[in-house]
């Protein structure tokens, strides 16, 4: 597996694990060029020509943002997440941000799991932020060594 910045040729494949993926945010293919043409920082996991995941990004004043963030279903639990969490944290590091931010849907129980394993705490919520359907967001935030 090769963790590698999202290039326009990896859209359609991002799209299709997106859909696979109600949980996450439903982003159009405008939103993903715009990450492909550098407005944001992105990363897929590729094994050959697959795409296995992909994690959007962006810096915030001392901190970075976790945008946007999945994994095939048939690959989940498998390091491929783990990867791309890895990549966007020393991104992070090297732009000696402190914090790694990010909000979850508070049923996501696997996602907490995933977060709360790699340091990331609960730090508020977000009443019925999220839509189809309505559901608060957790606030999570992790410490960038």
């Amino acid at each position: 597996m090769n963790v590698r910045p999202i290039e326009q040729r990896d859209i359609d494949s991002i799209l299709a694990i997106q859909s696979a993926s109600p949980e996450v945010s439903q982003w159009t293919m405008w939103d993903y060029n715009r990450v492909a043409q550098g407005e944001m920082a992105g990363w897929v996991a590729a094994s050959d020509a697959d795409i296995l995941g992909f994690l959007v990004a962006r810096r915030i004043a001392n901190d970075i943002e976790i945008l946007n963030f999945a994994v095939q279903p048939d690959f989940r639990r498998s390091g491929v997440g783990g990867a791309l969490l890895q990549k966007a944290l020393a991104w992070g590091s090297e732009l000696n941000a402190e914090r790694a931010l990010l909000e979850v849907r508070a049923s996501n129980y696997a996602a907490l799991q995933f977060y709360e394993r790699r340091g990331f705490v609960v730090t508020g919520r977000r009443p019925r932020y999220y839509t189809a359907p309505i559901e608060d967001a957790l606030l999570l935030a992790a410490e960038i060594r």
